[in-house]
């Protein structure tokens, strides 16, 4: 069966947009590299650069409730994160340029780069306790998500994608214990953290940022540590510390997430890695 990709940015036909709505004339300047939407360089008039994000099927009011206004408590927190320089509805899609920060995304998380994602996440906690406006985020254990998080892509893939499908529906009827008051990035992985000489200079991508438990990052990043080395040791140490009805609906949304993502956009190799990685903590 043939599932529904999610569609990439085009970078000229956004840029022309953003001109039409907002009468500001950004100029291409290359595309980031990673993604799975797509971003690019952008000049402004100035010649300063900024970076252009797309992201089809949203509403400008719902981003500005719940991401923006995410970023912006943990940039007052301390968080590195990027300031949002422009937003604009074009359509069904919106379209930010954000500030450029400086550093590369980081290929191989080091243990003292960890350290600081450690603090960064601590941050995170009990943060937006008085912003209840703020929407919570939904795991989507028992539902789809908007473009992500898909069962049906699980269901019918093979028995063993299947399988673990009802494991995830099964998790998402179970009382769970999670927070409600912390700030969530939601994408938390190294090739979201920029890094100069092994330090951490930025945060990028709260584009689906909202308000809930802030371990959530933590089961993210475990997922985005491709190897077995001694951050994926001290990462393993740090959620066996956690209690089950806390770990297994995080481990169940990411064991979703990821394995719907590599079934509709992936290769079998791809699938095959994120079943691997979600079986470890499949009880």
């Amino acid at each position: 069966m043939s599932w529904a990709r999610v569609e990439r940015l085009d970078a000229s036909r956004v840029i022309d947009q953003l001109e039409e709505e907002t009468g500001v004339r950004l100029t291409f300047d290359g595309l980031c590299a990673g993604g799975e939407v797509g971003a690019a360089f952008v000049r402004w008039p100035s010649g300063r650069r900024s970076v252009l994000k797309w992201r089809p099927g949203t509403q400008l009011s719902a981003l500005q409730a719940g991401p923006l206004a995410v970023t912006e408590a943990v940039r007052a927190a301390g968080q590195p994160a990027p300031a949002t320089e422009l937003a604009a509805q074009l359509g069904s899609a919106i379209a930010t340029v954000q500030e450029l920060l400086p550093g590369a995304p980081i290929r191989q998380l080091g243990e003292a780069a960890f350290e600081q994602a450690l603090g960064f996440n601590q941050l995170q906690d009990g943060l937006l306790a008085d912003r209840l406006d703020i929407p919570t985020l939904d795991l989507f254990l028992d539902s789809d998500g908007p473009g992500f998080c898909l069962h049906g892509p699980l269901r019918a893939h093979d028995r063993r994608t299947a399988w673990l499908d009802d494991w995830v529906v099964e998790v998402g009827r179970q009382p769970a214990a999670l927070r409600e008051v912390d700030a969530v990035h939601v994408d938390f992985h190294p090739g979201n953290l920029l890094a100069v000489d092994g330090e951490i200079t930025g945060i990028i991508d709260w584009d689906g940022a909202g308000r809930g438990d802030r371990r959530l990052d933590l089961v993210t990043l475990r997922f985005g540590v491709r190897s077995d080395g001694r951050v994926a040791e001290r990462l393993d140490a740090v959620l066996d510390e956690l209690p089950a009805e806390v770990l297994r609906p995080l481990w169940a949304h990411m064991s979703l997430r990821l394995a719907d993502w590599a079934i509709r956009h992936d290769t079998p190799s791809d699938v095959a890695h994120w079943l691997d990685l979600a079986e470890r903590r499949v009880d």
